[in-house]
């Protein structure tokens, strides 16, 4: 075997020409322990080290030479090792070295070929050959596919969608890109431009287009990189002017909301010979359009839980992520395909210029370019697909796996006990044993070899929804991360589409029921309503309102709120910390009440033997049906509020150092759930309003957003001793002294209390790399590395400096947690009626979305009234509270912040702090808290300041988002 050991380094095979007398097989020699390796385990191990390390390697020996220096890995190693901006060198070797700065090309050209004989791989030459194989003559059509012109919407609708793929001719003839989205006219109109680049690796791929251009005119790759850019009308909008979506594909539920909370929905693609899709289904059970410009493309699809022959499909039982593992769409076909039956081969077409394919929700399909091509596609939802997408957002994994696999994410011996005679009973599937930890469906032979089972798969919602996990809290499970959005945008979506689509609910009912598991919550909904008197929602009330981790409903005079967020335990504590906090505004008189709803009853509901029972709780001792549940403090009776706010912060601990997933809801106690009802605000919330507010109304926004929290972090809290936190049977750690309880009765002083605050950010920051890795992108990764160095070792260093401090600056205050834009109440604001500027309202509330004052005199303004939903309330440091203000309230605008911090009126570090230079900054300080934030605070601030993405310190992050901090010393 012949190899060149520069960097553009590629070797020709001998292994077709037989010599006289074979040369000695230096493989075990040469590989030593490593023999025992396949040579595709061996070349998937490389790819894991670093490029030094496969350097050193390859100097072991001349086979170990020959696996590092081939250009497959070294492709993997340079997507691996770029940070977004991509330079391709003509070899990936050379890239690689290039990224590291460590070759000069007198070094490369000054080195000579080296030749091997005596060792042959099968492996390594396939994948040679696939690098080097054109597809002239590849393409294939069988007329499986229904090919249709001027296609009607009726006919569309009753024949295709939701049923077959079909393309369609005539739907961009009239497109401006059918002459404009050329190679030639876009190197001419967008070179210059930056394009994302098909993903392989955590973090987002950029090439300028004629950098991309000249890499796919000299690339031998088998699996070539592609444009694959769902911003390109960002980077280029006049590409969204020369094309419309088709008059067939318009329908689509996802456009009512707005384009930050939409996710990625199109794609500019543009793609050399050999690379294109490999087989997948379309996120989140969307239907897809994908209309070619130019070139010619390959198309082979299967219905739904037909799993592709070499198509491995994970489930994860956790959290149902389903990751794919599949070969290269040219691998599939070269290696994969000729070892299909006539009866097991793929539904095929070939796409031509102009054609527009079809593919309907579920579908696997796997495409492959056989010239450069230049394509536009979208996905959909519609009233076709609208119940696939929600079940495909509830919690779970099972559903998830069935609706990819099919029958093949059954257990074996399960599946035909469960389905006598192609049918099954909701129960019977709920009993199924389905609980392994991953579920790994994968197929190596021809589908005619299986034995077949006595079950028939049905893409059917009745059918696929039986395999729903109906135990989980649908509001407090884990969130699969391959879900197209977040839950709290899930949630907004849905009751946007109840509020703003009447026609649909009978539809949108059905797919919150999948996605929300509704019917449960609004059961229980009734029964709080039955027991108090209340009456129920209006029809346009039946879902519940906003975007947060608990059900919230809106009934006549009243806002219903069902605590589930964190299970049993962590609810009761939500619940216990809240009516503590609204007591205690009471008891101080705090002028922070006139502005939060207040409290009309509370309680907790049970569901014991199929029928509910509520049992009123005011916060304070602890429920009979608790004892069953969960483990009761010894000592309940001599506090107030056994669940209150400093053993809200013990069990915080707790979760942060055990690493939990989820709260660990006892078995059984499930069906117990804590909940309150407040008054409702007249009004509307902030997140409706945002777009339509005059500048003056935002600006007196952040005037009573800082008057307010003065008024909450000013607010006393109940002091640690010996008699707050509570003692359990077992001995409970906690993150003080040796780290027990009973160091708490020798030591209540504020230096106690404080270290509840820093030992759980000095937990967090354990794992702070492989949290902000897994958020990836908008993340840096130069900066993911860089952030041990830059949060401190020990946070009690920082805060130890506001013991004995004289300011009023205080490190622990009560906050609300989650002050974002709607949890903000505005009220209307007429010239005869306002002359103030911040006033009380005392009328009911509009605690939700819908707008009491639609019929009513027109409003001049709109004026901030109440802040409301207290369900993450703690005790945490001020900057707590600031951060989701900034970020989300604000969305980074420091004229605003500026308003806010006048008005507020405390500081934010002490003065003994504010001596010294590194943890003395109050943008140091913040920047931490964001970066130790439970949720993706950093995501936020990159793509509010995306110039950052492009940042080489944590410093210049934290100058440019925070640093307008640094000049605020409050009013002390």
């Amino acid at each position: 075997m012949d190899v060149n050991r520069s960097s553009d380094t590629q070797f020709q095979s001998t292994a077709s020409i037989q010599p006289p007398a074979m040369p000695k097989d230096r493989r075990p020699e040469a590989l030593g322990n490593f023999r025992v390796f396949p040579d595709e385990t061996l070349s998937e191990i490389l790819t894991y080290l670093s490029p030094q390390d496969v350097g050193r390697l390859s100097c072991v020996s001349s086979v170990m030479y020959i696996f590092c220096n081939e250009e497959p890995l070294w492709m993997t190693l340079s997507l691996k090792n770029v940070n977004r901006q991509l330079e391709y060198k003509g070899s990936w070797k050379k890239t690689t070295l290039h990224q590291l700065d460590c070759i000069t090309e007198n070094e490369e050209s000054s080195r000579k070929p080296l030749h091997f004989d005596g060792f042959y791989s099968l492996f390594l030459y396939r994948r040679l050959y696939r690098c080097y194989t054109t597809l002239d003559g590849f393409s294939f059509d069988d007329g499986n596919v229904d090919r249709k012109k001027d296609l009607s919407l009726q006919e569309f609708c009753e024949d295709y969608d939701g049923q077959k793929p079909v393309l369609i001719s005539g739907l961009a003839d009239t497109w401006p890109a059918r002459n404009t989205w050329t190679i030639e006219q876009l190197l001419q109109n967008y070179g210059d431009k930056t394009f994302r680049i098909s993903q392989r690796s955590s973090w987002k791929i950029m090439m300028t287009f004629k950098d991309y251009m000249s890499y796919t005119q000299i690339q031998h790759d088998e699996d070539p990189l592609y444009v694959f850019d769902d911003k390109f009308g960002d980077v280029a909008p006049g590409l969204l002017e020369d094309y419309r979506v088709p008059h067939l594909f318009e329908e689509d539920f996802f456009d009512i909301l707005d384009p930050d909370e939409r996710p990625p929905f199109r794609w500019l693609i543009i793609g050399p010979e050999r690379s294109g899709a490999s087989w997948h289904v379309d996120p989140a059970l969307t239907s897809a359009w994908n209309t070619l410009l130019c070139g010619h493309k390959r198309w082979a699809l299967y219905p739904p839980g037909k799993v592709p022959l070499g198509v491995t499909v994970n489930v994860n039982e956790d959290d149902g992520d389903v990751n794919i593992d599949t070969p290269s769409s040219l691998q599939w076909w070269l290696d994969f395909y000729p070892l299909l039956s006539d009866e097991d081969k793929p539904i095929e077409c070939t796409q031509l210029p102009g054609e527009t394919i079809f593919v309907p929700s579920g579908w696997w399909h796997c495409v492959l370019n056989l010239e450069t091509t230049v394509a536009v596609t979208q996905n959909f939802v519609n009233s076709k697909n609208f119940e696939f997408v929600c079940l495909d957002m509830a919690p779970g994994y099972r559903h998830k796996g069935i609706c990819r696999a099919g029958i093949l994410a059954l257990d074996e011996g399960s599946s035909e006990d469960a389905f006598k005679n192609s049918s099954c009973t909701e129960n019977s599937i709920s009993r199924l044993d389905l609980t392994r930890k991953e579920k790994r469906i994968k197929i190596h032979e021809p589908a005619e070899s299986k034995k077949q089972r006595n079950v028939e798969f049905a893409y059917d919602i009745k059918f696929l929804s039986m395999f729903l996990d109906e135990e989980r809290d649908h509001y407090n499970s884990v969130w699969s991360s391959s879900n197209v959005i977040g839950q709290r945008n899930m949630r907004g979506w849905l009751h946007k589409l109840w509020v703003r689509r009447p026609e649909l609910r009978g539809l949108i009912w059905k797919g919150a029921c999948l996605a929300l598991n509704a019917a449960r919550w609004y059961g229980c909904l009734e029964q709080i309503c039955a027991h108090h008197k209340f009456p129920l929602p209006t029809d346009e009330e039946k879902l519940p309102v906003g975007t947060g981790s608990n059900p919230v409903y809106l009934a006549a005079e009243n806002v219903i709120k069902i605590f589930v967020e964190g299970g049993l335990e962590y609810s009761l504590y939500a619940l216990g910390t809240e009516l503590q906090f609204y007591n205690l505004l009471h008891q101080v008189n705090s002028p922070l009440k006139d502005h939060i709803p207040g409290v009309v009853a509370s309680g907790i509901l049970l569901l014991k033997d199929g029928s509910y029972k509520v049992i009123p709780w005011d916060g304070k001792g602890v429920p009979d049906l608790i004892h069953n549940c969960i483990m009761v403090p010894e000592n309940h009776g001599e506090v107030d509020y056994p669940f209150g706010i400093w053993n809200k912060k013990q069990f915080e601990y707790q979760k942060v150092r055990l690493s939990l997933l989820e709260s660990g809801n006892p078995e059984g106690c499930s069906t117990i759930w804590p909940y309150v009802v407040l008054e409702r605000c007249r009004g509307k919330i902030f997140a409706d309003l945002r777009d339509s507010l005059s500048w003056d109304d935002t600006v007196n926004l952040a005037t009573f957003l800082g008057e307010q929290l003065h008024n909450l972090h000013i607010l006393p809290y109940p002091s640690l001793n010996d008699s707050t936190i509570l003692v359990t049977k077992q001995r409970t750690e906690l993150p003080l002294g040796n780290g027990f309880v009973d160091d708490i009765a020798k030591n209540t002083s504020f230096l106690s209390e404080l270290s509840i605050l820093t030992k759980t950010l000095n937990k967090k920051k354990e794992d702070i790399c492989s949290r902000l890795t897994k958020w990836g992108d908008p993340i840096p990764s130069t900066l993911i590395e860089k952030v041990g160095e830059y949060i401190p070792d020990d946070f009690e260093k920082f805060f130890n400096m506001f013991e004995d401090d004289t300011s009023i600056a205080k490190p622990y205050t009560w906050i609300h947690s989650d002050i974002m834009d709607d949890n903000i109440q505005m009220k209307p604001c007429y010239l005869t009626s306002c002359s103030g500027r911040n006033t009380s309202d005392s009328n009911p509330v509009n605690n939700g979305c819908a707008n009491d004052f639609s019929n009513t005199n027109k409003s001049n303004s709109w004026h901030p009234c109440h802040i409301i939903d207290f369900s993450d309330l703690s005790l945490g440091h001020p900057i707590c509270d600031l951060i989701p203000l900034y970020l989300d309230v604000f969305r980074g605008d420091s004229r605003l912040l500026k308003q806010f911090l006048e008005s507020y009126k405390l500081p934010i570090v002490g003065r003994k702090s504010a001596e010294n230079t590194w943890f003395g900054r109050a943008s140091y300080l913040t920047m931490c808290f964001c970066i130790l934030h439970d949720e993706n605070v950093l995501g936020a601030i990159f793509s509010l300041w995306k110039e950052l993405r492009s940042a080489k310190s944590w410093e210049e992050v934290e100058e440019k988002v925070w640093g307008d901090l640094n000049n605020y010393t409050g009013f002390l």
